[in-house]
């Protein structure tokens, strides 16, 4: 596809910067997000993130800098832009007094919506966000916690919108309640997109196709887990079950890869089995190959195997880490 033909990014963001005072909430980040892509935004409390999504929602303005959505410059065709984004805040307020339904309806007035369009919108919102019908004719003040999420949610989707940006959807929520907001993100998948920020790194990493980490208003890592895995954590550690001599074993998986180390050797029972814990490169999935070259091995009997890749939150910690210490330093510097 030709650059003429290819279609324009949901997000661009060119070297963003606000100031509260003389606090520097965004240090001039850019990014992208493309159509249909679900991304975690994530951060330390004061890392940006809050910032970054009410400029794209326009609800602040930035200080320099470029932000577009659906290639409109928001400083220049805020209202616009607002046409094509769904927003759903940290702390979103409901009014309490009114049923589900006519809060919903009222929201679909507001954002132009109105007669059969608004009915089928309302409609399919509330089956979107598993609003079944005897909770949108309760009041909302009746409402736990996580059906007022869903709320909000099906209120950020109601005019069709190409960007979806939820801050914290989830924070409070038990499972069950999280698991819908992930389903109602999977089911919309490929046709809009999501800036997901969130505390919960494990619903981030169970659903998002990439991450962007912020630390001190600025990006400190962006990509793919695997991406992020493969520049954060060079080491993989696999473990098996097995009844076989220590020597063989080891032998069989330096054929394969010479590095890999074996960390520990114990007994699991009076069997015979040991439990053999290795680290090897977290490239090239030699982990895989290993376990699979072991489990086929006619001359040895693998009971168990378990593959521990490094998880979102060990990437979170090593990624702002370094970040962090500076920041710290500098304002020690500052104070001496």
């Amino acid at each position: 596809m030709s650059a003429e033909n290819k279609p324009l990014p949901i997000i661009e963001v060119l070297n963003l910067k606000k100031k509260y005072g003389s606090i520097n909430a965004l240090n001039g980040i850019s990014f992208s997000i493309g159509k249909g892509e679900i991304v975690g935004f994530l951060g330390p409390n004061g890392a940006g993130k809050s910032t970054t999504l009410k400029i794209l929602s326009g609800l602040i303005p930035a200080d320099s800098g470029e932000a577009k959505v659906c290639g409109v410059d928001l400083a220049e065709e805020e209202g616009q832009v607002r046409n094509h984004i769904g927003y759903l805040a940290e702390n979103n307020p409901l009014p309490e007094d009114l049923r589900v339904i006519e809060y919903l309806k009222f929201r679909a007035l507001l954002k132009g919506l109105e007669g059969s369009r608004l009915r089928e919108r309302t409609k399919v919102v509330l089956e979107i966000c598993d609003l079944e019908r005897k909770i949108s004719e309760r009041k909302i003040g009746n409402l736990s916690k996580g059906f007022r999420q869903r709320v909000g949610i099906a209120d950020a989707l109601l005019n069709e919108p190409r960007l979806v940006i939820l801050d914290e959807p989830t924070i409070g929520l038990d499972p069950q309640q999280s698991a819908i907001t992930r389903k109602m993100m999977e089911r919309l998948r490929g046709e809009v997109s999501f800036l997901l920020s969130s505390h919960i790194l494990s619903e981030v990493e169970a659903c998002c196709d990439r991450m962007i980490i912020l630390s001190h208003g600025q990006i400190v890592a962006e990509g793919s887990l695997y991406n992020l895995q493969e520049r954060f954590v060079d080491k993989t550690i696999f473990e098996i079950v097995a009844l076989g001599d220590k020597i063989n074993i080891q032998k069989k998986v330096r054929q394969i890869d010479s590095s890999c180390e074996l960390l520990h050797d114990d007994p699991v029972e009076t069997s015979g089995k040991r439990r053999f814990i290795f680290a090897t490169s977290n490239r090239d999935n030699k982990a895989e190959d290993i376990v699979k070259s072991l489990v086929e091995e006619p001359n040895l009997r693998i009971y168990e195997f378990q593959i521990t890749r490094p998880d979102l939150e060990t990437i979170f910690l090593r990624a702002t880490k370094e970040n962090w210490e500076r920041s710290e330093s500098k304002n020690r510097n500052m104070l001496t």
